[in-house]
């Protein structure tokens, strides 16, 4: 099979911990565990988010005050390098000496006149109380929004329009190299009024580009592995209850939150209906289970309706 992995920028730096080296690369080796179990007899292609890393790189740049600090298009890029680094260096401990790997900067192309540029939901860098983060905002000139019981700052999260290398993507594939790519989503780009491409200050959502991704390399499963085991109904309540298997129509009718769960849903819902095939939402620690068919909430056009587990 040709399996997309997109590992969440969360899952990579789990939820309040210290945003070190060793932690992020802690985090990455539980992925690249379950990833190298699925590595015989299939093709791989590895995305994953970046929105804590990118963040904290936001951050650094904005100490260093004798320059203006480092548009997000560049500080994506970096981070599509360190992580991309992490990932090949802990799964090639993993695998056979033999088995090739290229970690590539993605540019991607959005519309300038998405409507995302007016209206920000993607969460970005750690999280914050609500004071802190109000003070930063008004410091910084952020917007920020709520992330469960804390607040992030967010940023404009257009949709992926093309990702301009899936050729070269395509052609390691072919030479049966893991390929580790679309990092946060790509790098955000778009063409200026003189017809010349340029970085843009947003950040893709890594799910809806690792859809995109899939679908265009004709991929047989997308994984989208986060710090969950599933997608949940009432999450955080009582009466919450993680969703087995739907149809992405039903999935789509029961309104998750547009700066978590929602876009991973949509990713997996439309991947499921554009090629008839199967999205998987579940835990990085499950990738193993998932490419079984025994983990996760499994989105598919194969049957109507939403079962529970």
């Amino acid at each position: 099979m040709r399996i997309v992995v997109a590992l969440g920028g969360n899952a990579l730096l789990r939820r309040g911990e210290p945003m070190t080296a060793d932690n992020q690369r802690a985090n990455i080796r539980i992925a690249t565990e379950q990833i190298a179990k699925i590595h015989p007899g299939n093709e791989l292609v590895i995305a994953h988010g970046n929105g804590p890393q990118v963040g904290l790189l936001s951050l650094q740049a904005a100490a260093y005050t004798q320059v203006s600090p480092y548009p997000l298009d560049v500080l994506g890029a970096e981070t599509e390098g360190m992580i991309g680094y992490i990932i090949e260096q802990e799964l090639g401990n993993l695998l056979d000496f033999e088995v090739p790997f290229a970690t590539l900067l993605t540019q991607v192309e959005v519309d300038a006149n998405d409507p995302a540029f007016q209206n920000p939901t993607k969460p970005i860098g750690p999280v914050y109380s609500k004071a802190e983060a109000e003070k930063l905002a008004a410091e910084k000139g952020w917007a920020i929004a709520p992330d469960g019981d804390k607040y992030r700052r967010v940023v404009a999260s257009p949709r992926p329009k093309r990702i301009f290398e899936i050729r070269p993507i395509k052609w390691l594939l072919e030479k049966s190299s893991i390929v580790i790519c679309a990092g946060g989503g790509g790098i955000p780009t778009m063409y200026d009024e003189n017809g010349k491409l340029k970085g843009i200050e947003a950040v893709i959502d890594k799910d809806l580009c690792s859809s995109l991704l899939a679908q265009q390399l004709e991929a047989d499963l997308l994984v989208i592995a986060t710090d969950v085991n599933a997608a949940f109904i009432d999450f955080g309540k009582p009466t919450q209850k993680a969703i087995g298997q739907a149809h992405p129509d039903d999935m789509e009718k029961l309104g998750f939150a547009a700066g978590s769960m929602g876009p991973k849903v949509q990713a997996a819902c439309e991947f499921a209906r554009n090629t008839g095939k199967t999205a998987v939402i579940g835990s990085l620690s499950d990738i193993e289970a998932i490419v079984q068919g025994t983990a996760g909430t499994r989105i598919s056009t194969a049957k109507p309706g939403i079962t529970y587990l």
